[in-house]
């Protein structure tokens, strides 16, 4: 696994990859983009399970905000542990918010969109929020500056059409955030998530990457159907901040659990 040793080291980013058995998978995301919009917390709130609560920030400007976060991407060389002769390839977007748990901080899945008829095996077997729509993805890339970005999907549940550029400035402190560790902490490096399931409950999983080394990016178009949906962000709004990264590896420790509801006013 690859590192850069001019980021920080901060606390979380420094812990092994894992041994990886049975259907745990591996995979390496290429043109990887994270799009985060900061929203009203309450709004956020209304399109969560009790007991889980929107992570706020206070902006620069005073104002106290919920962040939600696409993240696009291309998977290169899916495979299973039990089975990594079999390799896939496919585009995918996660549409997820920053929450706490009591004073555990987590993301909310409200979904995935996946170009590939794979997506029936999430779907099927774990009731995860998968869904299939026809993505197109392009990125050129100068180094690890990428100077186009850009991403349409179709479908009937995760609509997108989005034009990015990137710059060659690495994330430091964005809006909202105590310095540079922070904002890639919690931007990230979430490695816990929960959703709900298709047959109701509730579900989780983990991940485990490398450390992120991102450049800014800059947008030109960001419109993504699911937060518009949900109310969360008015179309044409612009993203709190984006982020580009040309690749880094990922693993998924699967298969995800079921979880119980979490107890209100924790």
């Amino acid at each position: 696994m690859k590192t850069d040793d001019s980021l920080p080291a901060a606390s979380g980013f420094a812990t092994p990859p894992p041994i990886l058995h049975g259907v745990d998978a591996a995979t390496t995301l290429v043109d990887v983009s994270l799009v985060t919009f900061a929203v009203d917390p309450d709004v956020l709130a209304r399109t969560l399970p009790p007991g889980v609560r929107p992570d706020v920030v206070t902006l620069d400007d005073g104002r106290r905000r919920a962040l939600v976060s696409a993240v696009s991407f291309r998977d290169v060389d899916f495979r299973l542990a039990f089975a990594t002769r079999l390799r896939f390839s496919f585009l995918q977007t996660n549409y997820r918010a920053y929450v706490r748990v009591g004073d555990r901080r987590l993301v909310w899945f409200f979904g995935t969109t996946l170009d590939s008829p794979l997506v029936a095996v999430p779907r099927l077997a774990w009731q995860m929020p998968w869904h299939r729509d026809v993505m197109r993805l392009g990125a050129a890339w100068d180094g690890e500056r990428c100077r186009d970005y850009r991403l349409s999907t179709r479908g009937s549940w995760g609509g997108a059409d989005v034009a990015l550029e990137g710059t060659d400035e690495r994330v430091g402190r964005l809006d909202g955030f105590a310095d540079a560790d922070e904002t890639l902490l919690v931007l990230t490096h979430p490695l816990d998530g929960m959703y709900r399931r298709r047959d109701g409950g509730l579900g989780g999983y983990s991940v485990w990457h490398e450390r992120f080394a991102p450049r800014l990016g800059i947008a030109r178009t960001a419109r993504y159907d699911v937060f518009e949906r949900l109310g969360l962000v008015e179309p044409g709004a612009a993203p709190h901040s984006v982020m580009l990264q040309r690749t880094i590896d990922f693993a998924v420790l699967l298969p995800p659990i079921r979880l119980p509801e979490p107890s209100v006013g924790r």
